[in-house]
Protein backbone atom coordinates (compact mmCIF):
# COMPACT_ATOMS: atom_id res chain seq x y z
CA UNK A 1 0.00 0.00 0.00
CA UNK A 2 1.87 3.31 -1.06
CA UNK A 3 1.65 5.68 1.70
CA UNK A 4 4.12 8.45 2.15
CA UNK A 5 7.78 7.54 3.70
CA UNK A 6 7.48 10.48 6.22
CA UNK A 7 4.45 8.32 7.83
CA UNK A 8 6.79 5.12 7.71
CA UNK A 9 9.56 6.86 9.98
CA UNK A 10 6.94 8.78 12.43
CA UNK A 11 5.17 5.24 12.91
CA UNK A 12 6.72 4.50 16.39
CA UNK A 13 6.30 7.77 17.21
CA UNK A 14 2.69 8.02 16.71
CA UNK A 15 2.08 4.69 17.56
CA UNK A 16 3.53 5.63 20.95
CA UNK A 17 1.23 8.84 21.28
CA UNK A 18 -1.75 6.41 20.95
CA UNK A 19 -0.99 3.76 23.01
CA UNK A 20 -0.52 6.83 25.68
CA UNK A 21 -4.01 8.44 24.74
CA UNK A 22 -5.37 5.02 25.00
CA UNK A 23 -3.64 4.45 28.40
CA UNK A 24 -5.87 7.57 30.29
CA UNK A 25 -8.52 7.84 28.67
CA UNK A 26 -11.39 10.93 29.03
CA UNK A 27 -14.79 11.29 28.78
CA UNK A 28 -16.98 13.99 26.93
CA UNK A 29 -15.47 17.26 27.61
CA UNK A 30 -12.92 16.02 30.28
CA UNK A 31 -10.40 16.12 27.79
CA UNK A 32 -7.63 17.84 29.63
CA UNK A 33 -4.88 16.06 29.56
CA UNK A 34 -5.59 14.98 26.19
CA UNK A 35 -6.51 18.45 25.15
CA UNK A 36 -3.11 19.95 26.83
CA UNK A 37 -1.15 16.83 25.16
CA UNK A 38 -2.46 17.63 21.62
CA UNK A 39 -1.64 21.38 22.40
CA UNK A 40 1.87 20.57 23.78
CA UNK A 41 2.91 18.58 20.59
CA UNK A 42 1.36 21.24 17.82
CA UNK A 43 3.13 23.70 19.21
CA UNK A 44 6.26 21.77 19.27
CA UNK A 45 5.59 20.87 15.26
CA UNK A 46 5.85 24.51 14.91
CA UNK A 47 2.07 25.02 14.22
CA UNK A 48 1.72 29.05 13.27
CA UNK A 49 -1.06 29.33 15.95
CA UNK A 50 -2.57 27.18 18.63
CA UNK A 51 -5.65 27.79 20.34
CA UNK A 52 -7.19 25.85 23.49
CA UNK A 53 -10.51 25.97 25.11
CA UNK A 54 -12.67 26.14 21.83
CA UNK A 55 -15.79 24.27 21.81
CA UNK A 56 -14.61 23.82 26.01
CA UNK A 57 -11.65 21.92 26.18
CA UNK A 58 -11.11 21.13 21.85
CA UNK A 59 -8.02 22.40 20.74
CA UNK A 60 -7.29 23.82 17.30
CA UNK A 61 -4.10 24.02 15.21
CA UNK A 62 -3.36 26.14 12.08
CA UNK A 63 -0.50 25.36 9.55
CA UNK A 64 -0.11 27.58 6.78
CA UNK A 65 1.62 26.49 3.43
CA UNK A 66 4.69 27.73 1.79
CA UNK A 67 2.59 30.18 0.18
CA UNK A 68 -0.86 31.03 0.89
CA UNK A 69 -1.56 32.94 -2.00
CA UNK A 70 -4.88 30.32 -3.41
CA UNK A 71 -6.66 31.83 -0.11
CA UNK A 72 -7.80 28.44 0.40
CA UNK A 73 -8.53 26.88 3.83
CA UNK A 74 -9.57 23.65 4.80
CA UNK A 75 -10.50 21.66 8.07
CA UNK A 76 -9.54 18.55 9.45
CA UNK A 77 -11.24 16.92 12.24
CA UNK A 78 -10.64 14.24 14.95
CA UNK A 79 -12.11 13.50 17.60
CA UNK A 80 -10.42 12.89 20.69
CA UNK A 81 -12.66 11.52 23.82
CA UNK A 82 -13.84 7.80 25.06
CA UNK A 83 -16.23 5.88 26.31
CA UNK A 84 -17.85 4.61 29.78
CA UNK A 85 -16.66 1.17 29.35
CA UNK A 86 -14.26 -0.99 31.80
CA UNK A 87 -11.71 -2.16 29.11
CA UNK A 88 -11.46 -6.07 28.38
CA UNK A 89 -8.71 -6.14 25.50
CA UNK A 90 -5.58 -7.22 28.31
CA UNK A 91 -3.37 -4.97 26.60
CA UNK A 92 0.06 -3.76 28.41
CA UNK A 93 -1.38 -0.17 27.51
CA UNK A 94 -4.89 -0.98 28.95
CA UNK A 95 -6.67 2.30 30.38
CA UNK A 96 -5.80 2.80 34.21
CA UNK A 97 -9.04 4.70 34.63
CA UNK A 98 -11.98 2.53 36.16
CA UNK A 99 -14.94 2.44 33.54
CA UNK A 100 -13.38 4.66 31.16
CA UNK A 101 -12.23 3.01 27.65
CA UNK A 102 -10.73 4.50 23.92
CA UNK A 103 -13.38 1.81 22.75
CA UNK A 104 -14.13 3.58 19.20
CA UNK A 105 -10.45 4.78 18.33
CA UNK A 106 -10.90 8.28 18.72
CA UNK A 107 -6.83 7.68 20.45
CA UNK A 108 -6.11 6.46 16.86
CA UNK A 109 -7.88 9.64 15.27
CA UNK A 110 -6.34 11.73 17.19
CA UNK A 111 -2.60 10.26 16.76
CA UNK A 112 -2.90 10.50 13.23
CA UNK A 113 -3.70 13.35 12.70
CA UNK A 114 -0.94 14.79 15.21
CA UNK A 115 1.10 13.04 12.83
CA UNK A 116 -0.17 14.87 9.80
CA UNK A 117 0.16 18.02 11.31
CA UNK A 118 4.08 17.03 12.25
CA UNK A 119 4.26 16.39 8.59
CA UNK A 120 2.67 19.34 7.24
CA UNK A 121 4.32 21.57 9.95
CA UNK A 122 7.79 19.97 8.60
CA UNK A 123 6.98 20.22 4.46
CA UNK A 124 4.72 23.00 3.84
CA UNK A 125 4.27 21.84 0.51
CA UNK A 126 0.51 23.68 -0.19
CA UNK A 127 -0.65 26.45 -1.28
CA UNK A 128 -3.01 27.52 1.30
CA UNK A 129 -4.02 27.12 5.49
CA UNK A 130 -4.29 23.92 7.19
CA UNK A 131 -6.45 24.02 10.34
CA UNK A 132 -6.49 20.85 12.32
CA UNK A 133 -9.19 20.05 14.41
CA UNK A 134 -8.86 18.28 17.88
CA UNK A 135 -12.62 17.52 19.49
CA UNK A 136 -14.34 16.68 23.00
CA UNK A 137 -17.58 15.04 23.46
CA UNK A 138 -18.42 13.31 20.25
CA UNK A 139 -19.84 10.12 22.04
CA UNK A 140 -23.10 12.13 22.74
CA UNK A 141 -21.95 15.50 24.34
CA UNK A 142 -21.87 17.39 20.52
CA UNK A 143 -19.01 18.78 20.89
CA UNK A 144 -18.34 19.11 17.32
CA UNK A 145 -21.80 21.48 17.88
CA UNK A 146 -19.71 23.39 20.85
CA UNK A 147 -17.00 24.03 18.82
CA UNK A 148 -19.13 25.30 15.75
CA UNK A 149 -20.97 28.03 17.89
CA UNK A 150 -17.86 28.88 19.34
CA UNK A 151 -17.45 30.40 15.87
CA UNK A 152 -14.64 28.20 14.88
CA UNK A 153 -15.04 28.07 11.12
CA UNK A 154 -15.39 32.01 10.78
CA UNK A 155 -12.70 32.99 13.30
CA UNK A 156 -10.54 30.79 11.02
CA UNK A 157 -12.04 31.11 7.41
CA UNK A 158 -12.46 27.77 6.92
CA UNK A 159 -14.36 26.55 3.70
CA UNK A 160 -14.46 22.91 3.63
CA UNK A 161 -14.10 20.37 6.55
CA UNK A 162 -12.70 16.65 6.48
CA UNK A 163 -13.28 13.95 9.09
CA UNK A 164 -12.20 10.21 9.48
CA UNK A 165 -13.31 7.26 11.54
CA UNK A 166 -11.48 3.81 11.83
CA UNK A 167 -13.77 0.63 10.36
CA UNK A 168 -13.12 -2.68 12.42
CA UNK A 169 -14.31 -5.60 9.21
CA UNK A 170 -13.06 -3.56 6.53
CA UNK A 171 -9.26 -4.21 5.63
CA UNK A 172 -6.53 -2.62 6.86
CA UNK A 173 -5.86 0.38 5.75
CA UNK A 174 -8.93 0.38 2.94
CA UNK A 175 -11.34 3.22 2.65
CA UNK A 176 -15.13 3.45 2.03
CA UNK A 177 -17.19 6.71 1.79
CA UNK A 178 -20.67 7.80 0.36
CA UNK A 179 -22.42 10.80 -0.61
CA UNK A 180 -25.07 12.18 0.50
CA UNK A 181 -26.84 11.12 4.25
CA UNK A 182 -24.17 8.71 5.65
CA UNK A 183 -24.62 8.35 9.38
CA UNK A 184 -28.10 8.95 11.46
CA UNK A 185 -29.84 11.29 13.08
CA UNK A 186 -29.85 10.11 16.59
CA UNK A 187 -32.42 11.05 18.94
CA UNK A 188 -33.28 10.54 22.67
CA UNK A 189 -36.59 9.00 24.03
CA UNK A 190 -37.61 9.45 28.17
CA UNK A 191 -41.05 8.09 28.57
CA UNK A 192 -42.72 8.23 32.14
CA UNK A 193 -45.42 5.79 32.24
CA UNK A 194 -47.78 6.85 35.42
CA UNK A 195 -51.16 4.58 36.59
CA UNK A 196 -51.81 3.65 40.17
CA UNK A 197 -49.78 1.08 42.00
CA UNK A 198 -50.93 -1.73 44.39
CA UNK A 199 -50.84 -5.12 45.36
CA UNK A 200 -50.08 -7.30 43.18
CA UNK A 201 -52.47 -9.96 44.41
CA UNK A 202 -55.19 -7.13 43.34
CA UNK A 203 -54.46 -5.52 39.96
CA UNK A 204 -58.29 -4.75 39.80
CA UNK A 205 -57.60 -2.06 42.09
CA UNK A 206 -54.58 -0.65 40.20
CA UNK A 207 -53.69 0.94 37.02
CA UNK A 208 -51.07 -1.84 36.15
CA UNK A 209 -47.97 0.56 34.62
CA UNK A 210 -46.13 -2.83 33.79
CA UNK A 211 -48.74 -3.80 31.45
CA UNK A 212 -48.93 0.09 29.71
CA UNK A 213 -45.44 -0.31 29.56
CA UNK A 214 -45.18 -3.71 27.53
CA UNK A 215 -47.77 -2.45 25.07
CA UNK A 216 -46.51 0.73 23.86
CA UNK A 217 -42.75 -1.32 23.72
CA UNK A 218 -44.82 -2.93 21.30
CA UNK A 219 -46.83 -0.53 19.21
CA UNK A 220 -43.46 1.59 19.20
CA UNK A 221 -42.16 -0.78 16.97
CA UNK A 222 -45.48 -0.17 14.40
CA UNK A 223 -43.61 2.85 13.46
CA UNK A 224 -41.12 0.70 11.38
CA UNK A 225 -43.46 -1.89 10.62
CA UNK A 226 -46.61 0.20 9.18
CA UNK A 227 -45.91 4.14 9.68
CA UNK A 228 -42.57 4.64 7.72
CA UNK A 229 -42.01 3.98 4.17
CA UNK A 230 -40.57 0.51 3.85
CA UNK A 231 -37.78 1.53 1.69
CA UNK A 232 -36.66 4.26 4.42
CA UNK A 233 -34.06 4.01 6.76
CA UNK A 234 -35.74 4.28 10.80
CA UNK A 235 -34.59 2.65 14.05
CA UNK A 236 -36.64 2.87 17.09
CA UNK A 237 -35.29 1.21 20.50
CA UNK A 238 -36.04 1.04 23.87
CA UNK A 239 -32.88 0.79 25.70
CA UNK A 240 -33.75 1.30 29.32
CA UNK A 241 -36.63 0.19 31.29
CA UNK A 242 -36.79 1.00 35.40
CA UNK A 243 -39.54 0.91 37.64
CA UNK A 244 -40.25 2.82 41.12
CA UNK A 245 -40.97 -0.60 42.44
CA UNK A 246 -38.18 -3.65 43.44
CA UNK A 247 -40.92 -5.82 45.18
CA UNK A 248 -42.02 -9.00 43.28
CA UNK A 249 -45.48 -8.63 45.22
CA UNK A 250 -46.16 -4.50 44.20
CA UNK A 251 -47.87 -2.87 40.78
CA UNK A 252 -45.61 0.19 40.38
CA UNK A 253 -47.06 3.68 40.53
CA UNK A 254 -44.44 4.42 37.63
CA UNK A 255 -41.96 3.07 34.93
CA UNK A 256 -39.34 5.37 33.18
CA UNK A 257 -38.03 4.02 29.73
CA UNK A 258 -35.44 5.15 27.63
CA UNK A 259 -34.52 4.59 24.27
CA UNK A 260 -33.30 6.23 20.67
CA UNK A 261 -34.30 6.59 17.36
CA UNK A 262 -32.24 7.03 14.49
CA UNK A 263 -33.56 8.14 10.99
CA UNK A 264 -31.62 9.20 7.54
CA UNK A 265 -33.93 12.05 6.46
CA UNK A 266 -35.52 14.91 7.73
CA UNK A 267 -39.04 13.78 6.89
CA UNK A 268 -38.64 10.54 9.03
CA UNK A 269 -37.33 12.49 11.82
CA UNK A 270 -40.55 14.62 11.96
CA UNK A 271 -42.86 11.44 11.64
CA UNK A 272 -40.82 9.24 14.06
CA UNK A 273 -41.38 11.97 16.71
CA UNK A 274 -44.99 12.88 16.13
CA UNK A 275 -45.79 8.94 16.05
CA UNK A 276 -43.68 8.36 19.53
CA UNK A 277 -45.57 10.69 21.69
CA UNK A 278 -49.29 9.86 19.98
CA UNK A 279 -48.42 6.17 20.47
CA UNK A 280 -47.45 7.04 24.22
CA UNK A 281 -50.26 8.94 25.39
CA UNK A 282 -53.10 7.23 23.19
CA UNK A 283 -52.14 3.70 25.14
CA UNK A 284 -51.53 5.24 28.41
CA UNK A 285 -55.17 7.33 28.07
CA UNK A 286 -56.60 3.65 26.94
CA UNK A 287 -55.92 2.24 29.99
CA UNK A 288 -56.38 4.91 31.87
CA UNK A 289 -52.87 5.42 32.83
CA UNK A 290 -50.98 9.06 31.84
CA UNK A 291 -47.42 8.64 29.35
CA UNK A 292 -45.03 11.78 29.77
CA UNK A 293 -43.03 11.87 26.47
CA UNK A 294 -39.78 14.06 26.22
CA UNK A 295 -38.30 14.03 23.07
CA UNK A 296 -35.08 15.45 22.45
CA UNK A 297 -33.40 15.58 18.98
CA UNK A 298 -29.63 15.33 19.35
CA UNK A 299 -26.92 15.14 16.17
CA UNK A 300 -28.68 15.00 12.68
CA UNK A 301 -28.22 13.51 9.57
CA UNK A 302 -24.45 13.70 8.68
CA UNK A 303 -24.80 13.90 4.96
CA UNK A 304 -21.49 14.00 2.92
CA UNK A 305 -21.45 16.75 0.00
CA UNK A 306 -21.11 15.54 -3.48
CA UNK A 307 -17.76 17.34 -4.75
CA UNK A 308 -16.07 16.64 -1.58
CA UNK A 309 -16.99 13.30 -1.54
CA UNK A 310 -15.61 12.86 -4.51
CA UNK A 311 -12.31 14.86 -3.81
CA UNK A 312 -11.88 12.92 -0.67
CA UNK A 313 -12.49 9.30 -2.74
CA UNK A 314 -9.72 10.31 -4.79
CA UNK A 315 -7.23 11.18 -2.49
CA UNK A 316 -8.04 7.96 -0.69
CA UNK A 317 -7.26 6.19 -3.76
CA UNK A 318 -3.96 7.44 -4.35
CA UNK A 319 -2.91 6.41 -0.94
CA UNK A 320 -4.54 2.42 -1.46
CA UNK A 321 -5.25 2.00 -4.85
CA UNK A 322 -9.19 2.08 -4.02
CA UNK A 323 -12.07 3.70 -2.18
CA UNK A 324 -15.14 1.64 -2.26
CA UNK A 325 -18.69 2.45 -1.34
CA UNK A 326 -19.64 2.48 2.01
CA UNK A 327 -22.87 1.14 3.84
CA UNK A 328 -25.39 3.62 5.45
CA UNK A 329 -24.33 3.31 9.05
CA UNK A 330 -27.52 3.71 11.47
CA UNK A 331 -24.89 5.83 14.63
CA UNK A 332 -24.83 8.87 14.83
CA UNK A 333 -21.59 11.04 14.63
CA UNK A 334 -21.61 14.93 15.46
CA UNK A 335 -19.05 16.18 12.60
CA UNK A 336 -22.90 16.46 11.25
CA UNK A 337 -22.70 19.72 12.92
CA UNK A 338 -19.42 20.99 10.72
CA UNK A 339 -20.85 19.34 7.72
CA UNK A 340 -24.09 21.35 8.33
CA UNK A 341 -21.75 24.61 8.46
CA UNK A 342 -19.28 23.60 5.42
CA UNK A 343 -18.83 21.71 2.52
CA UNK A 344 -17.10 18.26 3.60
CA UNK A 345 -16.64 14.53 3.80
CA UNK A 346 -16.12 12.56 6.37
CA UNK A 347 -14.58 8.76 4.97
CA UNK A 348 -13.72 5.46 6.79
CA UNK A 349 -10.87 3.71 6.98
CA UNK A 350 -10.53 -0.17 7.62
CA UNK A 351 -9.06 -1.46 11.13
CA UNK A 352 -8.92 -5.12 9.91
CA UNK A 353 -10.02 -7.67 11.86
CA UNK A 354 -11.31 -7.67 15.69
CA UNK A 355 -13.96 -6.21 18.05
CA UNK A 356 -16.32 -3.90 16.54
CA UNK A 357 -16.52 -0.40 18.18
CA UNK A 358 -17.76 0.12 21.68
CA UNK A 359 -17.50 -3.16 22.50
CA UNK A 360 -14.40 -4.06 25.44
CA UNK A 361 -12.31 -5.90 23.61
CA UNK A 362 -11.59 -3.31 20.85
CA UNK A 363 -8.42 -1.81 20.30
CA UNK A 364 -7.70 0.76 17.34
CA UNK A 365 -5.30 -1.04 14.84
CA UNK A 366 -1.78 0.96 15.01
CA UNK A 367 -1.49 -0.86 11.87
CA UNK A 368 -3.92 1.58 9.89
CA UNK A 369 -1.94 4.93 11.14
CA UNK A 370 0.26 4.95 7.84
CA UNK A 371 -3.35 5.09 5.62
CA UNK A 372 -4.63 7.59 7.99
CA UNK A 373 -1.77 10.24 8.18
CA UNK A 374 -1.33 10.16 4.20
CA UNK A 375 -5.07 10.73 4.00
CA UNK A 376 -5.19 13.97 5.74
CA UNK A 377 -1.82 14.93 4.61
CA UNK A 378 -2.66 14.20 1.45
CA UNK A 379 -5.97 16.26 1.26
CA UNK A 380 -4.11 19.65 1.87
CA UNK A 381 -1.89 18.79 -0.89
CA UNK A 382 -3.83 17.71 -3.34
CA UNK A 383 -6.42 20.55 -2.46
CA UNK A 384 -3.81 22.95 -2.30
CA UNK A 385 -1.35 21.64 -4.87
CA UNK A 386 1.59 24.54 -4.88
CA UNK A 387 2.17 26.16 -8.43
CA UNK A 388 4.74 24.10 -10.63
Amino acid sequence: MPVKNRFAELHDDITAWRRDFHAHPEILFETHRTSATVAEKLRAFGCDEVVEGIGRTGVVGVIKGRSTASGKVIGLRADMDALPINEQTGVEYASKTPNAMHACGHDGHTAMLLGAAQYLTETRNFDGTVVVIFQPAEEGGGGGREMCKDGMMDRWGIQEVYGMHNWPGMPLGSFAIRPGPFFAATDLLEIEVEGLGGHAAKPHETIDTAVVTAHIITALQTIVSRNADPVGNIVVSITSIESSSKAFNVIPQRVNLMGTVRTLSNDLRDLAEKRVTEICEGIAASFGAVARVNYRRNYPVMVNHNDQTEFAADVARSVSGQCDEAPLVMGGEDFAFMLEERPGAYILVGNGDGAMVHHPEYNFNDDAIPAGCSWWAGLAEQRMPMAQ
